[in-house]
């Protein structure tokens, strides 16, 4: 709302040049305004709004930006600016930038770093794509254990600029192996005499910089923490994750179940910045595969073909118990989508979970069987009726036993259970749906085939 309370000012200000006034104007603003405002402007506009910001606060406000913002600012600002600004990123927002840009650009960025930074951005980029060590930045306050109070205190003073947080401490030994984290409030309240090992409780937990980034979201879930110290496989201390990071983490695991909920690829970047091209190959595949799977149910149509003829009334209801069927499928898989993917639900629970679902889907099906029974009585007579009540009984049993067993299956062969939400159980259930009911009706009216 501010931002566009004060767009035209700012417009003016630049139109008139007043560059001082445009910094003050915004100096106290928001991260997130600032970098909304500036995406409204003008592509002219834009880049010498972005100019007059102080260098620290140029940094911030680009970490904000989308990955295909940050692309397209970065070609508009000369090679010292986008120097000048690269160096001031937080060395895991460089190396997210470095690893975004398209190819031409990467090499050119690569050149403008320091040797420092090339190295940590080498050091990050070295981990595999989805890894806790992408995230993580060198930028972290560590102290000896064997070191007093006194001068723990005096190197936090000195290294605290450079750090991503002083709100936690990480304590070392001599050979980097990470030993305590502890609150800065506790160096605060001792005595500048002691040592770092008298007031250690050893009760830090750390992540390995190999581990997926979903197992970090989990770990700030659990155990409440703004930082997370990242070790190798030895324990050595290489550097530390943010609140901030992973918070951003989940949005894009949230955002891409969604997509694939959907039976949609997911996308790399924003809408806005994703083509008409890319959006239709991110869908099409699956509707193709979906419309193969389909021809399961004409074919289940085809065998049965002598029972609809028989009692043409059984056709009426076939939307009703297919869709029942489905949404059954679809509730109890998005259900068990996100119990695995929060930890609430192990893949060794599956039988248990699986016999907690039978007696779900057994009631579900018991309340919409007595509701179908009565409609078909109604459209089609008592028999009819009969066959449609037992059907949806069954319908919805199997399509919440599949809801439910689906993910695990999917889960087991690293296929991420996201997949199987509404498109796919809805075609399976279809297909089982369409076999249970004709098969019923078959049984049930004495119909050969």
């Amino acid at each position: 709302m501010l931002d566009r309370l004060i767009k035209p000012e700012i417009q003016e200000l630049i139109q008139k040049r007043k560059w001082k006034d445009l910094r003050d104007a915004v100096e106290e603003w928001p991260t997130a305004e600032i970098a909304e405002l500036m995406m409204q402007l003008e592509k002219e506009d834009r880049v010498l709004f972005f100019r007059t910001l102080p260098r620290q606060q140029e940094a911030d406000v680009f970490s904000y930006l989308e990955p295909e913002q940050q692309n397209a600012l970065l070609e508009e600002l000369t090679d010292n600016e986008s120097k000048q600004l690269l160096a001031n990123l937080a060395p895991d927002d460089r190396a997210a930038v470095i690893n975004e840009l398209p190819a031409e650009l990467t090499k050119q960025a690569m050149n403008l770093l320091s040797q420092q930074d090339l190295r940590e951005v080498r050091e990050i980029l070295g981990y595999p794509e989805e890894s806790v060590g992408r995230l993580m930045t060198p930028d972290y306050v560590a102290v000896r254990h064997e070191w007093t109070i006194n001068e723990a205190l005096e190197h936090i003073r000195k290294t605290a600029r450079q750090s991503e947080t002083i709100n936690v401490v990480y304590v070392t030994d001599s050979k980097g192996l990470l030993i305590d984290a502890l609150d800065i409030k506790t160096f605060l309240i001792q005595d500048p005499q002691k040592k770092v090992s008298e007031i250690m409780d050893d009760t830090f937990v750390s992540i390995s910089a190999y581990e997926d980034r979903e197992v970090a979201v989990q770990m700030f879930q659990k155990y409440d923490k703004i930082a997370l110290p990242v070790i190798d496989s030895d324990g050595v201390l290489l550097g530390i994750i943010t609140i901030d990071d992973v918070l951003d983490v989940a949005e894009e695991e949230v955002t891409e179940d969604f997509h694939k909920g959907a039976a949609v690829a997911p996308l790399q970047v924003g809408y806005h910045g994703t083509s008409i091209w890319t959006l239709f190959s991110k869908r099409i595949s699956w509707l193709i595969i979906l419309v193969g799977v389909n021809l399961i149910s004409s074919g289940v149509i085809e065998a049965f073909e002598d029972v609809l003829e028989a009692a043409i009334a059984l056709a009426f209801f076939i939307p009703l118990l297919i869709d029942s069927g489905g949404n059954s499928g679809s509730q109890s898989a998005t259900i068990m989508v996100r119990a695995i993917a929060t930890g609430d639900v192990k893949l060794r629970e599956w039988t248990r979970t699986a016999g907690k679902e039978i007696f779900v889907g057994l009631s579900l099906g018991i309340a919409m069987g007595l509701a179908s029974w009565l409609l078909g009585i109604w459209r089609g007579g008592f028999d009819i009726g009969i066959v449609v009540g037992l059907a949806m009984i069954c319908i919805v049993v199997t399509a919440n036993l599949i809801g439910t067993l689906l993910p695990f299956v999917l889960t087991r062969l690293n296929i991420d259970p996201a997949v199987a939400s509404s498109p796919l159980i809805t075609t399976i259930v279809d297909a089982t749906g369409l076999l249970i009911y004709f098969s019923i009706a078959a049984a049930f009216l004495d119909i050969g085939l």
